[in-house]
């Protein structure tokens, strides 16, 4: 049965309360997670990606184009968190696959037309961060540096891996301050390989350290770092949050999450004190009243 611990946490699977406490080593999803920089970006992916396949409106019915629109929002729902090229990969095969375009570019060349726009509708908001216009806890979701902190106080080992490029992730990281905590690394995507994939990162975090899957947690708001969690024993929690106001459960991302397998859900760190007892010392759940 799950366990709802008021606004700070619900507890998925009960058993995960017998695995908690052991934790040495945290990965971070870092856009929605932490960060609120790119808050919107499904807002410009969703209508691109529809755009193109439709081929500008030539589509032969209503019909086919409410079946595209479809298809496409429940992919971006799904991938939320893998690297953006192979969002731009699917988009090059569903191009080509619907055929109503009569040209398919590469995967690259949709990357360059998406952060494109995204930097049009993101760009003055990074802007105004790092140019001293607003503050980093302004452009966070609620608690995120005191959770970070507190569990490099901890002793953890923290990790971040995103699928944004990495020359952006590690300048944003940055700008909101949370570099220094990172001491595991921060791994954006890089153009050519995926080394930083969430799930080589995770593997080589538990295969280099030796660990069990107890002493990792994942955290992300995207179903894919909890699924590539879940798929190898970490436990993980899932962040339900709600990037406009940026704190408080975002119904859609709670439900994503929950089919994804997470162990945890929360909505913020707000509470991050409260979070980190119970992550690090499971015990007090059973001895409050």
């Amino acid at each position: 049965m799950e366990q709802v611990l008021g606004d700070c946490l619900r507890i998925v699977h009960p058993g995960v309360l017998n695995r908690l406490g052991h934790i040495r080593h945290v990965l971070f999803d870092f856009d929605g997670t932490l960060s609120v920089l790119r808050q919107g970006w499904e807002d410009v992916m969703i209508p691109l990606m529809i755009e193109v396949i439709l081929a500008n409106g030539k589509t032969s019915s209503a019909e086919e184009k409410a079946e595209i629109e479809a298809e496409v929002r429940a992919y971006v729902d799904r991938s939320s968190g893998i690297l953006t090229i192979r969002q731009m990969q699917w988009l090059a095969e569903a191009v080509t696959r619907h055929g109503l375009a009569s040209e398919v570019l590469t995967a690259s060349e949709y990357k360059g037309l998406y952060l494109q726009r995204l930097m049009l509708r993101v760009g003055k908001r990074i802007a105004r961060l790092t140019g001293g216009e607003s503050t980093p806890s302004e452009n966070m979701i609620s608690g995120a540096e005191a959770f970070v902190n507190g569990l490099a106080r901890r002793g953890a080992r923290l990790y971040l891996a995103s699928g944004t490029d990495h020359v952006d992730v590690v300048r944003e990281v940055a700008a909101l301050g949370l570099l220094p905590c990172f001491n595991g690394g921060v791994y954006g995507a890089l153009d050519g390989n995926e080394d930083h994939a969430k799930e080589r990162v995770i593997e080589r975090i538990l295969v280099e350290n030796q660990l069990s899957g107890d002493e990792l947690l994942v955290i992300g708001d995207g179903p894919v770092e909890i699924r590539e969690g879940v798929a190898r024993r970490a436990l993980t929690l899932g962040m339900a949050t709600d990037e406009i106001v940026r704190s408080g459960w975002n119904p859609r991302k709670v439900e994503r999450l929950l089919q994804a397998g997470a162990d945890l859900l929360a909505p913020d760190f707000a509470q991050t004190e409260k979070l980190i007892q119970i992550l690090f010392e499971p015990d007090f759940l059973r001895q409050a009243p």
